[in-house]
């Protein structure tokens, strides 16, 4: 029998990406979303025409719901990546990243347990997606796993607090669980308010791309299809109860990577003709962390993992995909007005 692997939130920016590479790989796949501004919906995605996928449209937050489709389908192993993620938002509207966040994975957790104390689904591990933003303002070495979390935006503070929680469940109930910290991710499907798709799209409308203060502040960056090959890993190898952090070593300033994407568009498509202006600076946000690096040596030497792309060659494919799939741009546009950048 193929593994039943079931992703909360998988019409994301990440979740999208994963469940490609799983049914790749032959699992069979179960996406719980439901369904919020920045999901991909599945007419955009071939992949989802794969009889080894399902999609149901649930809320987190909809605990009756969510605990029948546990039952009803008994997976093996729960991706939780369902979150609001976007950090300029959480500034704008805090509350709601503490009810999406929060809450809802307090519910996710809380059905977990139910099923898993009465013995409804055997061997059930739960793998949960947060960040490398718990981990605060790193201003000096790359942060290990044992790096204290000090958290500076509420969305940072809503997954700390996600991943305190679920570990408590894990030590108080035996749960089987593993929390992944990541760096930023880039590449297929992510919504135009990130920074990067922002970047390309903007550079398409031959407009310059804007950047918070004065453009140094450092981001370390790994392409999608590496973390999903990272979050497979994890899945077969790592073990219950344990942190990983997940990183490229690819770092740069937004500036720097303003200009990179610049240069690799210049010469993929001069036809272009793009604003001689690359970027404009523009106010700075709160609490606006200045360095972001994860030390990934646990995975590396314990998991045997590495990252596969070219960080390079990763932003070239990043941006012929954001051309070739004009249509969903214009669809996720219509989502977009009035909505905040993503400029890091």
């Amino acid at each position: 029998m193929l593994k039943k692997i079931l992703v909360t939130g998988g019409s994301g920016f990440i979740g999208s990406n994963l469940i490609k590479y799983l049914l790749k790989k032959k699992y069979k796949v179960i996406n719980v979303d439901k369904l919020s501004y920045s999901s991909t919906p599945d007419k955009f995605k071939k992949f989802t025409r794969n009889k080894n996928y399902k999609f149901i449209k649930a809320d987190l937050l909809n605990s009756k719901k969510i605990y029948k489709i546990f039952l009803k389908n008994k997976p093996k192993v729960i991706f939780n990546l369902a979150a609001e993620t976007h950090v300029d938002r959480s500034i704008d509207s805090p509350l709601s990243f503490i009810k999406n966040n929060i809450v809802a994975s307090l519910n996710l957790i809380e059905n977990i347990k139910k099923c898993y104390l009465k013995n409804e689904i055997k061997n059930l591990k739960l793998i949960h997606i947060s960040t490398d933003e718990v981990y605060g303002n790193v201003l000096e070495k790359a942060c290990d796993e044992k790096k204290a979390y000090e958290p500076n935006s509420p969305y940072a503070a809503s997954k700390a607090s996600v991943d305190h929680i679920l570990r408590s469940y894990g030590v108080t109930y035996n749960i089987p669980l593993i929390v992944v910290n990541c760096c930023n991710n880039y590449g297929p499907y992510q919504f135009p308010e990130k920074f990067i798709p922002t970047a390309i799209t903007n550079l398409i409308k031959k407009k310059s791309i804007p950047i918070y203060g004065d453009g140094k502040n450092i981001r370390e960056w790994i392409h999608v299809s590496d973390y999903c090959f990272a979050l497979e890993t994890i899945m077969k190898k790592g073990k219950i109860g344990q942190n990983y952090n997940v990183g490229s070593g690819f770092r740069l300033t937004n500036i720097n990577l303003s200009k990179m994407i610049y240069a690799k568009m210049s010469k993929l498509f001069p036809n272009f003709k793009l604003n001689r202006k690359i970027f404009k600076k523009i106010t700075d946000r709160p609490g606006h962390d200045f360095r972001y690096a994860i030390n990934s040596s646990k995975i590396r030497k314990e998991l045997n993992w590495k990252p596969k792309t070219n960080p390079s060659k990763g932003i070239e494919n990043t941006i012929r995909w954001y051309i070739s799939n004009i249509n969903w741009l214009k669809y996720c546009s219509k989502k977009y007005k009035g909505q905040r950048l993503g400029i890091k």
